[in-house]
């Protein structure tokens, strides 16, 4: 069943953090749509005042600008709430490598304050994001839940701290908490731009520039991109899975397997360009492939993604081209 179709309690309250962001604005937007009430909070560190502007006017949508750093922030953002989805946390595993002091204090402490100010205000349902680098250098593929290796970044250690908090709100408190363990998610609003990118924005806007993009490494490192789209049904279905699926994290990805190299030469082909890439070092704190079990979040969620990553990236790349 498509997210269009899910039913919630009329008036329902959705508490989105890091609403200002990528996955957090595509969430505001969709639940905007299907007819419910929004509370976005976001301190604009990496989200952008361009996503909270897309929405100011609609009388169903509420923007404060507060840090998840602050425990009566979170409290205050949470009265009334029905349903959070915590996407607020800095992202990027080169950057995490570079200040790990403030990723411990944004992306663990932030979370456990949004848990207890959750807690404190008897949220019904606690969906959070979490990210398929807690898998670490567990080599065997697909990656399922329960099979994870050695972290091998500070953000990885962000992520699996944050799935662990949670458990113990559940387990001890009673909260209802769902971890979305994401798998390379793509699409529209995702930002090209900056040294900490994402890979397919970032060639998308390069080739359109004419510009020669850096893969780094050797190209044939492989990932399960996510299609936006996917991601939004995953986190509303979680808001309506049972008590007996919370405490635990689920692999939200499509369940397939792209090589960048490939997945740069049909970029080159669509957007009729002939432009090689440069090839550069490889990146430090990555792994080499990623690949998705999801029938965890198949079986618990009801999780039943509808775009592919060539039905995915066509919709991207429209986007981009009216959008950059």
């Amino acid at each position: 069943m498509s997210y269009k179709q899910l039913k919630f309690p009329e008036a329902s309250l959705f508490l989105v953090t890091g609403g200002a962001g990528f996955i957090g604005s595509n969430l505001c937007e969709a639940i905007l749509n299907l007819g419910y009430r929004i509370r976005c909070l976001d301190d604009l560190s990496t989200g952008k005042q361009a996503n909270i502007d897309l929405f100011l006017g609609h009388p169903n949508y509420e923007f404060i600008q507060g840090d998840i750093k602050d425990l009566q922030t979170c409290i205050d953002a949470c009265k009334n709430v029905d349903y959070v989805l915590h996407q607020a946390a800095w992202g990027s595993v080169p950057r995490s490598l570079e200040m790990p002091l403030f990723y411990s204090l944004n992306n663990i402490q932030g979370t456990l304050n949004m848990l207890e100010a959750a807690r404190q205000n008897g949220v019904k349902k606690f969906v959070y994001a979490s990210s398929s680098s807690v898998y670490g250098d567990e080599p065997v593929l697909p990656k399922e839940e329960g099979h994870e290796g050695n972290l091998l970044s500070p953000y990885a250690v962000t992520k699996r701290c944050d799935e662990e908090w949670a458990k113990q709100y559940t387990r001890h408190y009673g909260l209802d908490t769902y971890g979305m363990r994401y798998f390379n998610v793509f699409g529209r609003r995702q930002d090209p731009d900056g040294a900490y990118a994402a890979v397919l924005p970032k060639f998308i806007k390069m080739l359109l520039n004419n510009e020669q993009p850096t893969i780094n490494g050797d190209g044939r490192q492989s990932r399960d991109f996510t299609y936006i789209e996917n991601v939004i049904e995953a986190n509303l279905k979680a808001c309506l899975a049972s008590t007996e699926a919370a405490g635990k994290a689920f692999n939200i990805a499509y369940g397939g397997r792209e090589y960048l190299i490939d997945i740069y030469h049909t970029l080159t082909r669509v957007l009729g360009k002939n432009i090689e890439p440069h090839f550069g070092p490889d990146r430090k704190g990555d792994i080499k492939h990623s690949n998705a079990d999801i029938s965890q979040a198949r079986k618990l969620l009801g999780y039943d993604p509808e775009y592919d990553f060539a039905r995915g990236l066509a919709e991207s790349i429209e986007w981009y081209k009216n959008n950059l």
